[in-house]
């Protein structure tokens, strides 16, 4: 028999983390274990306001399930008991690292995937003014690639002064939906003129038909407009690039069909994360192989990661310990 066990965890951030929705101190996260007596798989996700849901939520929609855990839920029940989303995402890798530990094997393999390599991921800025926002890319510098976290009116300001703090950095920008649609085009135009590689959700997700009339030299992706795979086609022609999260996905079962499906339509990778820890990014670590743009950068947005939690030298990271999971 298969116990579950759910609980809520806080882990405080190095720093204030703003984004155009608002801030934040601590990565408040949910984990889940199912253990048989000889075994243990475990999952964390990150309950986010923004598609309706909360940490009490999560805890209660998942403590619901302990019956059916009991009673021999599967990973393949959890596809159809569960919508896609943060509480689905939890169960689905702690049920991928349940089974490898059972058959004493990884959870690449059993996906049949190639085994995992190391990342480069983005390092994400906070939104603020331009002289806080270049002070941060001062210290970082020596990073291949920053995420900008942006939000409108003052926007090229804040590239163009990130830019003269960090000359030899790569950089991606993330609007999280506050841009209108008349500043796509000069924004993209301006902004390629600064080296920018990509545009994360300009836009609100209710706009994105507008996107396939409006001229953009750098690719644009959408993260906010990206579920699941269901949701694939109806983006084709107004987005370059899908940002795959684990949380919206509800879990690596669909992320690793959406990544498919997405190459199959010819669009660019790039695998994101919430604000979390080691135990959310490792799952999303399979999910990055070979990726256009990887940001798994949660762990270092910590006052301190979990025990046992990825190795980092820089913005390098290495795939999971099969003790951390997988």
């Amino acid at each position: 028999m298969t116990e579950l066990t759910v609980r809520k965890e806080s882990w405080p951030l190095a720093e204030v983390f703003t984004i155009s929705r608002g801030s934040k101190t601590a990565a408040d996260v949910v984990v889940v274990e199912l253990a048989d007596g000889e075994h243990k798989g475990q999952g964390e996700c990150v309950p986010y306001a923004r598609y309706g849901e909360t940490v009490d939520g999560v805890l209660e929609t998942l403590s619901n399930l302990g019956p059916a855990v009991s009673n021999g839920m599967t990973r393949q029940d959890v596809q159809t008991v569960l919508k896609p989303g943060a509480a689905r995402n939890a169960l689905d890798c702690a049920f991928w690292d349940l089974d490898a530990k059972r058959n004493d094997t990884t959870v690449w393999q059993l996906a049949g995937l190639s085994a995992p390599g190391p990342l480069v991921t983005a390092y994400t800025l906070s939104l603020g003014t331009p002289e806080k926002m270049a002070a941060s890319a001062r210290r970082n510098a020596d990073r291949p690639l920053m995420k900008l976290k942006l939000t409108g009116e003052g926007d090229i300001e804040r590239v163009a002064a990130v830019r003269e703090a960090a000359p030899n950095t790569d950089l991606i920008v993330d609007a999280n939906e506050g841009w209108s649609v008349g500043m796509v085009e000069p924004f993209s135009t301006e902004l390629a003129g600064y080296g920018v590689k990509m545009i994360e959700q300009p836009l609100p997700a209710a706009d994105d038909s507008m996107l396939g009339d409006v001229s953009h030299p750098i690719p644009l992706c959408a993260d906010e407009s990206a579920h699941t795979s269901a949701e694939l086609d109806a983006l084709i022609g107004k987005y370059d690039v899908i940002n795959i999260k684990l949380d919206k996905t509800g879990g690596l079962t669909e992320a690793l069909a959406l990544r498919k499906a997405a190459e199959v339509a010819g669009m660019q990778i790039m695998i994101g994360c919430m604000v979390g820890t080691s135990l959310a990014m490792a799952p999303a670590v399979l999910v990055g192989q070979g990726a256009a743009f990887v940001d798994l950068d949660g762990p270092l947005l910590l006052a301190e990661d979990r025990p046992g939690g990825l190795s980092f030298t820089g913005s390098v990271l290495q795939p999971p310990s099969p003790s951390l999971w997988g």
